[in-house]
């Protein structure tokens, strides 16, 4: 049976280059950064060469990166630790967001929420992209932390990240970009954006799971989540994950060398796929990320809840049964029976949020696959498709 992988957003496959990279550190060179002897201080140096490579890709100094487990800890961390610092520095106690955020970031507001922050979820156009005047009509002189996702991990429209840093600056406000969805695949550089903080992840980008980076801009008022060791000077404790931090560097060196050709296939790959849809579709599949402003490496189509019986987990089990993964949203939150937050803000029932699929190419992937998925989906329409 054939086995096609279009679920990239949740995870990517490790590269075979990070593979190698990685494995003399699961083996002879083992030994902990912190220690002073030579096993200790040969990895150290390893370290913070990875830091270099990190921190030269988005024009940061070296200094200003810190690694985490994932980019649910680097989102963790900035918010937290940018809230609680400010509020203890200034008083100021308001934060902002938007309703479609990453769950890292929502769940983060909604605990600051329950410890007597003011959390402001602002709304979004039905795109899902963060609504501008709304967010200026928010700012005030008690607005500490703007949050915002550059890329969304379900719908796949990019922010317009300047604009939000631009205003939020007029105001004083510091800034945190989730660009999970976006580092590796767009240009970043930290001067230009002029965020606060930005998280990454690197298994989004064929690194390995578990391994994360925060960026810090120096001078950032900020404290640590983590507390029990003085690793990554003091505001992450606990021993390093060096398999994960030089696998992680390695993605970075490879994402590199290969951003705009891997960007070049997977936009050809997101049309050739729409055309497909179109064809197959007869209005009754609609495409929730098709335009300039989506990042072609996250794909969001709903089936018509008027026509078929949408079914979350019948439809991504139909798939997979046929040998396609892709998922009905972000990774971490599939599993759940609860609408999508993104698709029920671009306006979508939740009865067709329960009929929205997320397909996520790589590079890698080929029209004979794509060919395939569509196939699928043509049965699919039948095995879903109401009757009378």
């Amino acid at each position: 049976m054939k086995r096609i992988y279009f679920d990239n957003a949740a995870t990517t496959p490790v590269h075979p280059k990070v593979k190698e990279k990685v494995l003399p550190f699961l083996t002879e060179q083992f030994g902990n950064p912190s220690s002073i002897h030579s096993f200790g201080r040969e990895v150290r140096v390893a370290v913070e060469e990875a830091r270099e490579l990190v921190a030269d890709f988005i024009n940061a100094d070296p200094s200003e990166i810190y690694f985490t487990s994932g980019g649910t800890e680097a989102d963790n961390t900035a918010v937290f630790g940018i809230s609680k610092t400010e509020f203890a520095e200034s008083g100021r106690n308001k934060i902002i967001t938007s309703k479609v955020e990453h769950h890292a970031v929502l769940d983060s507001f909604k605990q600051l929420s329950e410890q007597g922050f003011e959390t402001i979820f602002i709304g979004t156009d039905n795109n899902s992209k963060m609504d501008l005047s709304e967010l200026t009509q928010n700012l005030d002189d008690r607005t500490s932390l703007v949050a915002a996702i550059h890329v969304n991990n379900e719908s796949g429209v990019i922010n317009n990240a300047d604009e939000i840093v631009k205003l939020a600056k007029e105001n004083n406000s510091l800034v945190h970009l989730d660009c999970v969805q976006s580092f590796g695949k767009y240009p970043l550089d930290v001067k230009k954006l002029a965020a606060d903080t930005i998280a990454a992840s690197s298994h989004k980008i064929y690194g390995i799971k578990g391994t994360g980076m925060l960026y810090v801009k120096s001078g950032t008022p900020i404290s640590p989540i983590l507390f029990g060791g003085s690793q990554e000077r003091n505001r992450r404790g606990g021993t390093e994950n060096i398999a994960g931090i030089i696998g992680f560097a390695e993605a970075v060196l490879i994402a590199k060398e290969n951003m705009n050709g891997n960007f070049d296939l997977v936009s050809k790959h997101r049309d050739y796929f729409f055309s497909g849809i179109e064809n197959i579709s007869d209005g009754t599949i609609s495409i929730n990320s098709k335009g300039d402003e989506f990042s072609p490496y996250v794909i969001s189509i709903t089936f018509d809840d008027t026509i078929y019986n949408n079914d979350a987990e019948a439809m991504l089990m139909f798939l997979d049964i046929n040998g396609i993964a892709v998922s009905n949203g972000s990774a971490c939150t599939s599993g759940t029976l609860k609408p999508s937050h993104v698709i029920t803000a671009m306006g979508k029932s939740p009865e067709d949020a329960a009929g929205t699929l997320r397909f996520s190419f790589n590079p890698q992937n080929t029209k004979e696959e794509i060919d395939y998925a569509l196939e699928v989906l043509v049965k699919m329409q039948k095995n879903f498709r109401k009757q009378g």
